[in-house]
């Protein structure tokens, strides 16, 4: 029977796969992500059964209207990537949530918390449990699943040591590669998710979610790795604490800092889980951890055969197997009183014999260095020097998406390990507007991590130049500039 389902937090991983998957068992569903634009970009914006929400659960805003003519609720918010304060902000999050919640008619509420450990403290799983506590005080019927390691692509602890296999021969890691978990499939917990909404039940509940066996982390990235064909060996270092742990993280991983950070204190706890229950309710085949691999790496295309990469043949020609999901990315964001019209026009000028507004000697350097490799960006290509359209080539870059007056990316050409793009957009923020200028990339195991910590300081020096030159040309003025790397 097709119901009308609330999915908050949509944007996120687990959002972002279970609203696909409820539509297709038919039902209606009402998403909500902070940003708008980025729940238009996974082209959902076009199906008839869904509605799309921006909402935004730090502000203080009546969320009245959001439960009406709803049947169910999944609250998947979390505040990983909010910053080093996440963990209040995601409890005031809940709160705020729960206290609309409470005054709604809605009568069941599905919550996705986190495994809890018996003998140590993380700020991050109290966090998980402590949301679970808030909303149940809504007084509504709650049913919190309790998840470990999710194994599908996009998974931040799963991408974790995904990374670890690609980028590292040798791997010095912390000591928490020998605590245990039990991963579970995406694909079996999207399941359970589901299903609940056909078996409510009439008190609240709290139910592990474990996949076929307990395993410690060590195990894990050594399966994973022999499944890539490799043999890596892993040695566990004590004196690497969590603090350190996280840095180590921010160069070997793609994951982005926000959310490795906030993982360390989970993962250095043993999270025993008895999905006995769960699977007595809901019963189903959960597959092995094998299985889970091999699914997720069939999936691994989906992070470029997306809106964000234009759909375009030619990213999903050059994806490979090992490239970080989770892009590295840095940038440059300039503050003026340009028009958007104005910035659009020099903008569109970019590459050909225009060059590229700053620093068009190392431009050439880097052209130099591809031809020295067989690549061809000295070859100089476009097609109309005053305006791009869709699909245009620029040099050695691809026009993959474009936006009038907004938003303008194009798509790495040149020989390197991994795959990128570069980005330009201009925001209307009223009194002033912003252009940015920001590079994208996802590495190809150690040398790519190389290869773009190396590019690092280059990128930040000329798109700080491309920023300030393109308004000079606009004949505006400056008002502030803002370096940006993760």
């Amino acid at each position: 029977m097709s119901k009308n389902i609330l999915v908050v937090g949509a944007s996120g991983y687990i959002g972002s796969h279970l609203v696909p998957n409820l539509l297709t068992l038919g039902h209606h569903v009402r998403a909500t992500g902070r940003n708008l634009k980025l729940l238009e970009k996974r082209g959902w914006g076009s199906i008839d059964n869904l509605e799309l929400i921006e909402l935004d659960l730090d502000l203080d805003q009546d969320l009245t209207d959001l439960f009406i003519d709803i049947d169910t609720v999944y609250f998947l918010v979390h505040g990983m990537n909010h910053g080093h304060d996440f963990i209040e902000f995601e409890l005031d999050c809940a709160r705020r949530f729960s206290h609309y919640l409470g005054r709604s008619d809605i009568e069941h509420v599905v919550y996705l918390g986190a495994l809890q450990s018996q003998t140590s403290q993380s700020k991050h799983l109290s966090a998980r449990k402590e949301t679970g506590n808030i909303l149940r005080n809504s007084g509504k019927c709650v049913t919190e699943l309790r998840a470990g390691i999710i194994i599908g692509p996009g998974s931040a602890a799963f991408e974790v040591m995904q990374d670890f296999v690609y980028h590292l021969p040798v791997m010095l890691t912390p000591s928490w590669v020998t605590s245990r978990n039990s991963p579970i499939a995406l694909r079996n917990l999207l399941y359970y998710l589901t299903e609940l909404i056909e078996c409510p039940p009439d008190h609240n509940l709290i139910l592990d979610v474990a996949g076929p066996e307990q395993m410690t982390y060590k195990d894990q990235m050594v399966r994973l790795s022999k499944m890539h064909g490799k043999n890596i060996r892993v040695i566990p270092l004590k004196w690497l604490s969590p603090k350190m742990a996280t840095y180590w993280l921010r160069f070997i991983t793609s994951v982005p800092t926000n959310i490795a950070r906030a993982l360390i204190g989970g993962l250095s706890c043993d999270l025993p889980a008895d999905g006995s229950e769960l699977q007595r309710r809901i019963p189903q085949h959960l597959i092995s951890y094998e299985e889970a691999i091999q699914e997720a790496l069939a999936m691994n295309t989906e992070v470029v055969n997306s809106e964000i990469w234009g759909f375009d043949p030619d990213a999903l020609l050059r994806w490979q197997t090992g490239y970080g999901y989770y892009p590295k990315q840095a940038g440059y964001t300039l503050k003026t009183d340009a028009t958007c019209e104005a910035l659009w026009r020099q903008v569109q000028l970019v590459g050909g014999e225009e060059g590229y507004f700053y620093a068009n000697s190392l431009w050439r350097v880097r052209e130099w260095m591809d031809a020295m490799i067989g690549g061809d960006a000295l070859k100089r290509y476009r097609r109309d020097p005053q305006q791009l359209q869709l699909g245009d080539k620029i040099d050695s870059w691809k026009v993959i998406s474009l936006e009038k007056n907004h938003f303008l990316s194009l798509l790495f050409g040149m020989k390197a390990p991994g795959l990128g793009r570069l980005e330009f957009t201009i925001e209307d923020c009223g009194d002033h507007r912003t252009i940015d200028i920001r590079a994208w990339w996802h590495p190809k195991g150690f040398m790519g991590l190389l290869y773009w910590f190396a590019m690092m300081p280059a990128h930040l020096f000329i798109f700080r130049g491309m920023t300030h030159a393109l308004v000079k040309r606009c004949k505006a003025k400056v008002q502030q500039g803002n370096i940006d790397t993760k």
